[in-house]
């Protein structure tokens, strides 16, 4: 009898060893049947639709071959990983050839798809999708390089994409050319190609824990990384975006973001007529409590927004610092409407705002400085609530005017130790969002504006809402004037500038302050702040 049980125990034992241990899948178009295993390089799969029939354990693998395209898409349904398991859809090598397996979803919606999953890791892929036939039940609509959805109630969490190449990514085929009118709409009303893209679609579902990191995204008709829904713990990092037709990272309704070290490039993006033709480098909507640190937008296009990073309404506590700023033709600081306890600090913007109001070409101006009381079309301004405006370091060269904007109907405001280093001409405009404010007399409550450095005078118009009541004026001395690198805005003056900053106080009636701290202890270089802050984004050590 005790053997037997002991047999018994061995056999359970062993199914449970059995049952706990991952596999690894392998793909190959070259050498696969889809009749195989899979579990062997001997024996793999060829299709990515034969990878979309199976349900995967934690810690599984699915490996595509190095250096073949995969015609199709790939897709994942209810499936799920573990924490310290996740479920990992990578490449291996094949026949010394390193470079990553292509995924060529032409004709269909999504390259990758994952729809109410968890704990998933997707690493060294290449992702396309140009154009292609429509699916036949689909007249419009998008295509995505990479989507992750939700159909269903529930807490998904924990999906990683890394080392992802995402490009190429078009609705419609070569040729097609949108209406004149479709740039001027809020995000687009055509079918459109978007590189990376979260969507909640259930009001019940959410998604924690999203990492994207060092993947690039090039060459797609709208946004390049795109987040909406009810999302929590969102991270960005290191990765590079450009030649979008839309924007470069927008999220919408996330709450608790780190955007860090990326490089965003020629957002509006228009050098495809399948392209929108509009977009910042990077703008939040309806989010709470993110940093956007350390990162680089440069080049953005379009007749409205396209700005270097702009803050849409309904947002708070997002913090835009230690940024590089260069050549947005929207402008440099965009803070709309019922946005509160956000803040601009020890960024570098480098001629920034350069855009011009001209009837069918652009219907905004590009603006340096921009408070705004925008909540929507048709809806009553509020707003913005305790801006926060310090150390940061703007440089104009004389053939752009530089253009401020301040809502009347803005409350709460700081602006000090800044560096407004304006070669030409500055002005006062109207915001312009669809209805442009009146220009009449308004008292703006709960402003600190004080101890700004300017190349002259007239770097900050008279007709502007709000005036600097100590200001400094003189010259800088930057170490490359008109340069593109952050050193190059090194101050050189330092009767100027050292310790020459004061220390950054509450905003009146403001409770709350910056939800990480109104003392900064690094600058944008790294530089430790020592004492009283210096002038402008770079300490002088």
């Amino acid at each position: 009898m005790n053997t037997l049980k002991n047999i018994y125990i061995l056999i359970i034992v062993l199914l449970v060893n059995t049952s706990a241990f991952a596999t690894k899948y392998y793909v190959n178009v070259e050498t696969g049947k889809d009749i195989n295993n899979g579990t062997s390089i001997e024996t793999p799969w060829k299709s990515l639709k034969k990878v979309s029939t199976k349900n995967f354990k934690p810690g599984d693998q699915i490996l595509l071959a190095s250096g073949q395209e995969f015609f199709g898409f790939l897709k994942l349904n209810n499936q799920s990983g573990k924490k310290s398991k996740p479920i990992v859809i990578s490449s291996y090598p094949n026949n010394n050839n390193n470079k990553n397996p292509i995924i060529n979803a032409k004709g269909f919606l999504n390259g990758i798809l994952l729809n109410n999953c968890s704990h998933i890791k997707i690493e060294g892929l290449t992702v396309t999708a140009n154009g292609g036939n429509k699916p036949n039940w689909q007249k419009k609509g998008m295509r995505c390089g990479v989507l992750v959805t939700t159909s269903k109630a529930g807490v998904y969490q924990n999906i990683t994409l890394e080392n992802l190449e995402v490009k190429d990514i078009f609705y419609e085929n070569t040729g097609f050319k949108r209406g004149a009118k479709e740039v001027k709409t809020a995000n687009g009303t055509q079918s459109y190609g978007w590189g990376i893209r979260f969507i909640t679609k259930s009001k019940d579902a959410l998604i924690k824990n999203v990492l994207i990191k060092s993947c690039t995204v090039s060459n797609v008709a709208h946004t390049g990384i795109k987040l909406k829904g009810k999302l929590e713990g969102l991270k960005i990092i290191n990765n590079e975006v450009f030649k979008t037709g839309g924007p470069g990272i927008q999220f919408s309704l996330v709450e608790d973001a780190h955007v860090k070290g990326n490089s965003v490039n020629y957002s509006g993006s228009k050098d495809d007529s399948r392209k929108w033709g509009r977009g910042s480098g990077i703008w939040t909507w309806g989010c709470t409590n993110a940093i956007i640190e350390h990162n680089s937008f440069r080049n953005a296009n379009g007749p409205a927004d396209s700005a270097g990073c702009h803050i849409d309404f309904n947002c708070s506590n997002i913090i835009v610092q230690c940024n590089v700023s260069e050549n947005n033709a929207g402008g440099f600081c965009e803070i709309l409407g019922n946005n509160w306890n956000c803040a601009y600090r020890y960024n570098v913007s480098i001629n920034d705002g350069h855009r011009v109001k001209k009837k069918g070409v652009a219907f905004q101006e590009g603006k340096i400085y921009w408070l705004s009381g925008f909540v929507g079309k048709d809806r009553k301004r509020n707003g913005p609530y305790n801006s926060y405006f310090y150390n940061n370091t703007i440089y104009v060269k004389s053939d752009i005017i530089a253009k401020m904007a301040v809502a009347k109907v803005a409350e709460g405001a700081l602006l000090a130790n800044n560096i407004f280093y304006i070669e030409g001409q500055s002005k006062a405009v109207l915001g312009d969002q669809y209805q442009p404010q009146k220009e009449d007399a308004s008292d703006l409550k709960n402003i600190i504006f004080k101890n700004n450095l300017f190349l002259k005078a007239e770097n900050w118009p008279k007709q502007v809402a709000i005036q600097d009541e100590a200001p400094i004026f003189g010259n800088p001395q930057f170490v490359n004037a008109g340069g593109k690198d952050i050193k190059d805005y090194t101050p050189t003056n330092t009767q100027l500038i050292k310790n020459k900053g004061i220390e950054i106080p509450h905003i009146p009636n403001d409770k709350k302050g910056i939800f990480i701290g109104i003392k900064v202890e690094k600058d944008i270089l790294g530089n430790k702040i020592i004492g009283l802050p210096d002038m402008g984004a770079i300490e002088l050590n």
